[in-house]
């Protein structure tokens, strides 16, 4: 939090800088429930996934994450729209054939971070968020 106390006004302002402190405090999250990263901001021609991680039980998880300020959780059908699930689908199947990940299962999770005026975040992990 003492990071984010230097940053806070940075943060509020600059959507880079918020979406990076978003995609790094999700992955300080999931680390903390057993997950292990895999790759953060995986980028290729079929589009990008933010995290890419394994939990505990091997499952490979691709996570979107979104990072907002002063805002109210938006429904996760109005973030992961039918367009979005299928770049993230394309991307991952990119990953998994990229690296030859045949016989490990996965899922999608999502995790929205809201950051208040007051730099209290909240954060909400939704598992398995949508089936491909």
């Amino acid at each position: 939090m003492l990071g984010l106390f230097f940053n806070k006004k940075k943060l509020l302002t600059d959507r880079k800088a918020l979406g990076h402190w978003g995609e790094k405090h999700a992955e300080k999250h999931l680390k903390n429930k057993g997950f292990k990263t895999l790759a953060r901001n995986f980028l290729c021609n079929r589009g990008e996934l933010d995290l890419v991680m394994a939990d505990k039980d091997g499952t490979i998880v691709f996570v979107e994450v979104k990072t907002r300020t002063g805002e109210d959780f938006t429904l996760i059908e109005n973030v992961l729209t039918k367009p979005k699930k299928e770049s993230l689908w394309r991307a991952a199947r990119y990953f998994l054939e990229t690296n030859n990940i045949t016989e490990r299962p996965f899922r999608f999770d999502f995790v929205a971070i809201v950051l208040d005026q007051n730099a209290k975040e909240t954060l909400k992990h939704y598992e398995n968020a949508f089936v491909p």
